[in-house]
């Protein structure tokens, strides 16, 4: 792995992993969820650094929404999800006095949040930090990036549905990446098909491959599809941890195969 700078909050964390999506209603935050979770099965630490400060659900998705960021020398301490602190949060969720309070900021104050955020949070030592980002390639977007850019980031994931729409919208999110030098680590395609929760039949209630079919044409690695599912709808709902309670679902499987491909992708003999 290249080397960083050491002189700052992330000097300890390895990888980096922006997670991205054209488009909003993708399931951006459940994927990032998802994955983090997932890696903390893995045996992995885990940070989630949440900067879509307009809709910042990931601390209901861990069921963390009633806890409180602290200072320390550092700077803030991230809020840890499990005891065995294995998953840290950061989300502005954290930082409103009610959790239904509108985030009404012009672009120059959500930027300096976001800085705020990449300097400022103590995540000590991490495996992995994924940055769950708003939809778009907005200012956010280019803040993120250039507060990481002396700590090379691992690369993006891009999140979209099967529909055309979302895809068109996923091919501007390439041509961010490609202009901002970010690396393309590859396409999820969410909400493909359906998981019937009595027979676990899969039916195709969108269309399917569009995902796949974009990472050909892109020359960018297809990472796999994730169902939609209640089950996982129920845990992200209720805050529960849908890989410890679902290991036998086909979304259990998608999740799995993906996180299996970053962490070969990731590992040093893969460099």
């Amino acid at each position: 792995m290249e080397e960083r700078e050491e002189n700052n909050n992330l000097a300890g964390v390895q990888h980096i992993i922006l997670v991205l999506s054209g488009k909003g209603g993708v399931g951006k935050s459940t994927i990032s969820t998802e994955l983090a979770l997932a890696l903390r099965n893995a045996g992995k630490k885990v940070g989630i650094l949440d900067v879509d400060l307009c809709g910042p659900s990931i601390p209901r998705m861990l069921n963390a929404q009633d806890k409180d960021v602290h200072q320390c020398d550092t700077g803030w301490v991230p809020v840890f999800v499990d005891q065995e602190k294995s998953i840290s949060l950061m989300s502005i969720g954290f930082l409103l006095e009610k959790s239904d309070d509108a985030v009404v900021w012009r672009g120059p104050k959500k930027n300096g949040l976001i800085k705020q955020f990449v300097n400022d949070v103590a995540w000590g030592e991490l495996d992995f930090l994924i940055v769950d980002t708003p939809p778009g390639t907005s200012d956010e977007h280019i803040s993120t990036v250039e507060a990481l850019r002396t700590c090379k980031p691992f690369g993006a994931i891009l999140v979209t549905t099967p529909q055309a729409v979302s895809i068109g919208d996923v091919r501007r999110e390439l041509t961010f990446c490609k202009k901002t030098g970010l690396r393309v680590i590859g396409i999820i395609e969410n909400m493909s098909g359906f998981v019937c929760p009595h027979c676990s039949e899969c039916t195709n209630i969108f269309s399917k491959g569009g995902g796949e079919e974009l990472a050909k044409h892109a020359g960018v690695p297809f990472l796999g599809c994730v169902p939609l599912d209640p089950q996982l709808t129920q845990s992200l709902e209720q805050g529960r941890d849908f890989m410890q309670e679902f290991p036998q679902s086909a979304t259990f499987s998608a999740i799995s195969k993906i996180v299996a491909q970053l962490l070969d992708t990731s590992s040093p003999s893969a460099s």
